[in-house]
């Protein structure tokens, strides 16, 4: 089994597994307790907060260990809004944070609170500009996050340039580095950074959180003698003696295998396209992560594709609507509005073979011309052709038709209106709003619009 979804959960690394087989026996005991077995745990536990300070570019004392990436998030940014909470209580944030930041943020809103949201939008590659990013700051700005880079299409954000407008406006900047971190330290003078154990390779259940001397920093809920009072509870000093430890490994193999896995990657980006038509990929070809690639195809239910993938022994996830409970597509694809459907993300693991991505580029176009054939999709490129008697404009009825059957219903008569002439498309799904626009651009059609559940396309070609 091919396992491509790192990005997820990344397979607990060797020394991981040896540091924490190594701590259940040494690491059990109170670190704050001063006989011999406490002494021991303190120690075990200083020497991981050190190793996991020097990797985030930190002093030890200013990072705590977490439960998880998650609650890192919540804390840090409940505890700098309410050391700042004289300032005011707005925040800022990119369209395409983690969705942890994005609920954090907006419940505090729906909660009441004096609060305000502010979300800066990203251009097609999933980036911010931060010249924007900078006029989304306001004299009552308590806080702004963005993170390093993103989890669904891997693109690198401009952290340094953001992080100097932060600190010319007085802004602390809490940067999510959940999924860089791993490959290095994130420059720029951020004031708070959050991470978490599992996305390199670390055991589940660790996170941690970094905030600077000199940052308002106020922890919310009961106070707790431990980690710095910022995080209640008994340190699960194996778990985190392993995330230190393996975080240290990868760290010291990024550069090669970072390098290694950026050469697999483009292969991917380059070929996929070749072999299967009407595929878009996603994210920024080059401020990007090494091991992450984002693509999707036309006509095609994201769900169906993935279970075709698994049965074939690959492990990928997507953004797609179809493959999602709530039926709608990833925030991030939706920010940057590109093909939602038939999203698939591959993201390698450390150690992944290049005769893996070999054979996935070898089955994936079996497989998408597969899917489209069940779904009726059609075989040809749209608009070839125009009956005489076509007439000027038609109504495509797909209401209460799901992803991606929009889409292929308007592939289906595109070519059955004349040059100049229209479709209108009836659809209430919500990846419509993506995938609609996305097929006009890709088809080299004109996109006129939406009014209520109607889309209007303009045939071109």
């Amino acid at each position: 089994m091919a396992y491509f979804d790192s990005a997820s959960s990344a397979p607990l690394h060797p020394v991981a597994h040896q540091a924490l087989q190594a701590a259940l026996d040494e690491g059990w005991a109170d670190p704050a307790r001063l006989y011999r077995e406490g002494r021991r745990a303190r120690l075990l536990l200083d020497a991981a907060r050190e190793a996991a300070a020097e990797a985030v570019g930190c002093r030890p004392d200013e990072l705590v260990f977490t439960p998880s990436g998650t609650y890192a998030v919540h804390s840090g940014m409940a505890g700098s809004l309410a050391g700042r909470r004289r300032v005011g209580g707005h925040v800022v944030v990119s369209a395409v944070e983690h969705s942890s930041v994005l609920h954090a943020g907006h419940t505090r809103v729906t909660d009441g609170a004096d609060a305000a949201v502010t979300e800066v939008p990203v251009d097609r590659t999933g980036a911010v500009s931060p010249e924007a990013y900078a006029a989304a700051l306001r004299p009552d700005t308590a806080l702004a996050c963005l993170q390093s880079a993103n989890h669904e299409v891997g693109t690198v954000q401009p952290v340094a340039a953001v992080a100097e407008a932060c600190r010319a406006a007085g802004v602390p900047l809490l940067v999510d580095a959940a999924q860089s971190l791993g490959w290095g330290p994130v420059d720029g003078a951020w004031s708070l950074l959050t991470a978490s154990a599992h996305k390199w390779g670390g055991p589940a259940g660790v996170g941690l959180l970094a905030v600077r001397k000199g940052v308002r920093f106020a922890p919310q809920g009961p106070v707790d003698e431990r980690e710095s009072g910022r995080v209640p509870g008994f340190e699960n000093l194996p778990a985190i003696v392993a995330a230190a430890a393996s975080l240290r490994a990868v760290r010291g193999e990024a550069e090669a295998e970072g390098a290694r896995l950026r050469v697999l990657v483009d292969r991917i980006r380059a070929r996929v396209p070749e072999l299967v038509p009407d595929v878009e990929v996603v994210g920024d070809p080059v401020r990007r992560l090494p091991h992450l690639v984002t693509f999707s195809c036309l006509y095609v239910d994201g769900e169906t594709l993935l279970h075709e993938l698994d049965r074939a022994d690959f492990s990928v996830s997507s953004g797609s609507s179809c493959t999602s409970s709530t039926l709608t597509p990833s925030h991030v694809l939706r920010a940057m509005g590109v093909l939602s459907e038939g999203n698939v993300r591959v993201s390698l693991p450390s150690g992944t073979a290049e005769a893996e991505v070999d054979r996935f580029l070898e089955v994936l176009p079996g497989l998408v011309a597969g899917v489209r054939q069940r779904l009726g999709a059609p075989a040809a490129p749209d608009g070839g052709g125009t009956a005489p008697d076509a007439a000027a404009s038609l109504v495509v009825d797909a209401l209460g038709k799901l992803c991606p059957i929009p889409v292929i219903e308007l592939a289906k008569v595109i070519g059955d209106v004349p040059v100049g002439g229209t479709v209108t498309v009836l659809s209430d799904d919500e990846a419509a709003r993506l995938d609609i626009p996305a097929w006009c651009e890709m088809r080299g059609h004109e996109y006129g619009g939406r009014r209520g559940t109607a889309f209007l396309v303009r045939r071109l070609v």
